[in-house]
């Protein structure tokens, strides 16, 4: 027995010295950890209580450095899971799952996160109908959020069945065609086309009132009119 508690001390005595904070879990495994520097590392378990009217939850998942890495799985304080979610750089990155509370599937999303070491990124883009074709490649610029990317699909959660869906291209709408819908007109961009106008210019078009006076002073001479300006 005083070996066991021998070997328990010297343990706590290691990770005392590695760690500026952890708790050990149910199974002696030591979680929450934070290091020297305060950073957030290795696995972590979150519990946050019902508050005003918002549903507590319960989620698991590894930090690196502060920022969520890899698989995230959130759960209801009734052991039912609501979400899973894929993390790079902290940030929502690949296939992400969300799920009622009776535990059906209600929607799944697709993200792209961008390194946040670069101020802008390389994003390789496949076509819609057969994602191992390579299409284009955009350079993007890094606003420190996820981006929207890939398809999202909307879910019946009683049936089970998709009921709508969408597919995004960097935050952009694009149809099942690869045309990008502009966001403030919600009108393809593809199909935007300006009048045709040989001139390159854009044409004008005179008032009724303008055409009226030209029409009945035609032939006649030139008559002097004032144009309202000032000055000498």
């Amino acid at each position: 027995m005083r070996f066991v508690f021998f070997v328990l001390v010297l343990f706590s005595l290691s990770a005392s010295a590695q760690w500026k904070d952890f708790i050990i879990g149910v199974k002696g495994d030591t979680l929450n950890r934070v290091d020297m520097k305060g950073r957030k590392q290795g696995p972590w378990s979150i519990h946050v209580d019902d508050l005003r009217g918002e549903r507590g939850y319960e989620e698991e998942g590894y930090f690196e450095n502060d920022a969520k890495e890899g698989v995230w799985k959130r759960y209801s304080l009734e052991g039912i899971k609501i979400a899973e979610e894929n993390y790079h750089w902290g940030k929502l990155n690949g296939k992400a799952r969300y799920y009622t509370y009776n535990g059906g599937l209600l929607r799944e999303e697709g993200w792209r996160a961008i390194d946040p070491a670069n101020a802008y990124d390389t994003v390789d883009v496949y076509a819609i109908d057969d994602p191992s074709k390579l299409v284009d490649r955009v350079v993007v610029k890094n606003d420190g959020m996820a981006m929207k990317h890939g398809q999202w699909n909307y879910y019946d959660p009683s049936e089970g069945v998709i009921i709508k869906t969408e597919y995004y291209r960097l935050n952009k709408l694009v149809t099942k065609d690869g045309d990008v819908i502009d966001d403030d007109s919600n009108s393809v961009g593809a199909n935007k086309k300006l009048p045709s106008d040989t001139t390159g210019k854009k044409a004008l078009t005179k008032p009724q009132v303008v055409l009226d006076y030209e029409k009945k002073n035609a032939g006649k001479k030139k008559v002097k009119t004032r144009d309202g300006s000032t000055g000498y």
